[in-house]
């Protein structure tokens, strides 16, 4: 008999990154150490923020979200992957399958915005640095990070509440290592139609609408950029800006590779690895690039350690 949710299929079963046995345990170790940076890479800066008065700006206060959205958006993915990695079948259930298709699109979804909002900052900054400090008053940063959680929340609801309605009848292999929307809505036994047209709308709306913005931004940006004479100052101008370039190139480069291709089973095998650099990589990059290249994280993370040391 069909569960409540109209699903026949209490289950899933996960492919995960590879089928061959002797990969899984080299693997499971090299996702462990990855996850392992991540968290620590992600709970460091958080702390060194929350803690440091002179990092409480607007920058930082983004960059602070965007490290908790990462540090739970890798652990969406990771854990139940390490899991399936020293497991014999790779199952998770129908509500947990469902559970982590959410939380993939509401913590992909905020960080699309949260970099968006970060873009913005930086265009402030450098186009407009007379006006920063009303133009990205507390009140606006407030409404820019509830506007991106917002959106977020809106459009996993939106693909979730969706993917619920549909009925899995006896297909219940997932070509993946999470419960993503593509290698669901294939193994749906009822009309897909509806996924689809939500997933081209909001979809979109939520990749057109941030790139365009973050696009828009640094065109005024690089135009500022090229008006200042001094050397050092179009430097200095630059560096303000090339961690987050470095991350939004990361994260909507991968993304863009993995999904703005046709479906195929060669795509969806291709797809799964490019996935892990959105899922795996990005996360743990970002609290090192920001880090490393970042003169304000440095300093204060120096400060931090001797006064530790001493």
């Amino acid at each position: 008999m069909p569960t409540r949710n109209g699903s026949l299929v209490p289950e899933f079963i996960l492919m995960g990154l590879t089928d061959q046995p002797a990969l899984q345990l080299p693997l499971f170790f090299l996702f462990l150490v990855m996850y392992m940076v991540t968290v620590l890479g992600n709970l460091g800066l958080i702390t060194l923020i929350g803690l440091t008065s002179h990092l409480h700006t607007p920058m930082y206060f983004f960059l602070f979200n965007l490290s908790f959205i990462d540090l739970c958006y890798s652990s969406v993915f990771t854990l139940k992957m390490l899991m399936n990695f020293i497991s014999e079948k790779n199952i998770i259930s129908y509500t947990w399958c469902m559970t982590q298709l959410y939380f993939f699109l509401f913590f992909g979804t905020s960080e699309c915005y949260v970099l968006t909002s970060m873009a913005y900052d930086r265009y402030v900054a450098v186009c407009n640095p007379l006006l920063y400090n009303i133009a990205m008053s507390p009140e606006v940063c407030f409404n820019l990070l509830f506007g991106s959680y917002l959106m977020a929340f809106s459009g996993a609801m939106a693909h979730t509440g969706c993917m619920v309605t549909l009925t899995f009848c006896d297909a219940n292999t997932v070509n993946h290592y999470f419960c993503d929307i593509l290698p669901l809505l294939q193994l749906s036994c009822t009309s897909t139609y509806v996924n689809e047209l939500v997933l081209f709308l909001v979809g979109g709306i939520n990749i057109i609408l941030p790139s365009l913005t973050i696009f828009i931004s640094y065109g005024f940006i690089l135009s500022s950029i090229v008006r200042i004479n001094s050397t050092e100052g179009r430097s200095k101008a630059f560096s303000t800006c090339s961690s987050h370039i470095i991350t939004v190139s990361l994260f909507f480069g991968s993304g863009a590779f993995t999904y703005l291709r046709p479906s195929s089973a060669r795509s969806m095998s291709e797809g799964k690895i490019s996935s892990v650099f959105y899922t795996n990589v990005v996360p743990m990059m970002n609290p090192l690039i920001y880090s490393l290249r970042n003169k304000d994280v440095k300093l204060t993370l120096r400060k931090t350690l001797r006064i530790k040391r001493f």
